[in-house]
């Protein structure tokens, strides 16, 4: 299994705090730094998209939030779509310090 995160996928979040995109964009997601994450305005849902480029089997998706990774069910496809319904939040925000997603291309 290998990342299936490269150049050519193209990712996009439903909102950054503030605006703030320098601070919280999402080429935090990928950057491989547990200094920096994406952090989304206040409210639910939020996402996360990931089109692949091409179609891909997914084996494991990986998310690191404060408390850990937890790994969604996973497929082939050419595009992902991460929905985050709610928040622990106070301010009911989503951050995420890392994603990955590890699969093979078909």
């Amino acid at each position: 299994m290998a990342s299936l995160l490269n150049a050519d996928c193209r990712i996009k979040v439903s909102s950054v705090l503030n605006r703030e995109t320098s601070l919280y964009g999402k080429q935090f997601l990928t950057d491989n730094s547990e200094e920096t994450c994406w952090n989304s305005e206040a409210g639910t849902p939020q996402f996360i998209v990931v089109d692949f480029g091409r179609k891909v089997q997914v084996d494991t998706i990986q998310l690191m939030f404060q408390g850990g990774f937890p790994v969604p069910e996973c497929g082939e496809t050419s595009r992902i779509k991460i929905v985050f319904e709610s928040s622990t939040d106070f301010f009911g925000r989503i951050t995420v310090y890392k994603l990955d997603i590890l699969g093979r291309d078909i």
